[in-house]
Formats: C-alpha cells, structure tokens, sequence
C-alpha cells in the first residue's frame, strides 16, 4: 500500500489519537496544514477505501481508528523505497547513507548490533 504524504499527515494524527472523529480530523488539520473540510474528508475516504483507516459509528459521529500500525506502514513505504530508488538492494541504501552522512560512534555501534543479530539467525 502507497501513502502519499498528505495521507501520512493523516494517518499521523489517526495514530496519535486513536478514535478521533471526523469533526476533530477536519479542525486539527486545518489548522496544521490549513486544509479544507472536503480535502480532508476526501483523504479520510481514500485511506478507508486503501484499508489503511476503518471507521466506527457512535452516536450518529463516525470516528477513525488506524487499521495498520505505524511500523507496518513505514516498513511498506521503505521497502517501496528501497525497490525503486535501489533496485531493491538494501546494502546499496545503507552504503548511500553512511557515505553522505556523518555516523555517531553510537549508530556505528548500533548497525554492528544489528549485522551480528542477522548474521547469528542467519547461521542458526
């Protein structure tokens, strides 16, 4: 699934505030990113039609619940990333990063963590 970054936007406040009504959508981004009612209805339509929002119907007020974890859709939008822009090769993305990017000791520290893990389930 593609989120688009107006959707994101949403979806960001959907996971802050799990249950937020429609009402409260359309106040809160309007006065984040001054959009109108029918923008941001026609964003919460199209999530709910991607699957990424499901509603709920409580007294004659639907409100929003996200219906994919924050984690999954970041994991999908950089795999989508990752396909397109490296031709799919993780090492190529992490070897762009590492060269323009000044690494603390501490993210270095990290990253080695991480190979050891993927190496050790890798030889299990």
């Amino acid at each position: 699934m593609t989120i688009t970054d107006a959707e994101w936007a949403v979806m960001e406040l959907c996971w802050e505030r799990p249950g937020i009504t429609g009402r409260d959508f359309v106040r809160a981004l309007a006065e984040s990113r001054g959009w109108s009612r029918s923008t941001t209805l026609t964003l919460l339509r199209r999530l709910e039609d991607k699957g990424a929002l499901r509603t709920a119907e409580l007294s004659r007020t639907r409100v929003y619940y996200p219906a994919i974890e924050r984690e999954d859709a970041a994991m999908s939008e950089t795999a989508d990333l990752i396909d397109r822009v490296y031709r799919g090769s993780l090492s190529r993305l992490v070897s762009t990063f590492t060269r323009k990017q000044n690494l603390s000791r501490e993210e270095i520290a990290e990253l080695r963590d991480m190979l050891g893990k993927l190496e050790a389930d890798a030889n299990a």
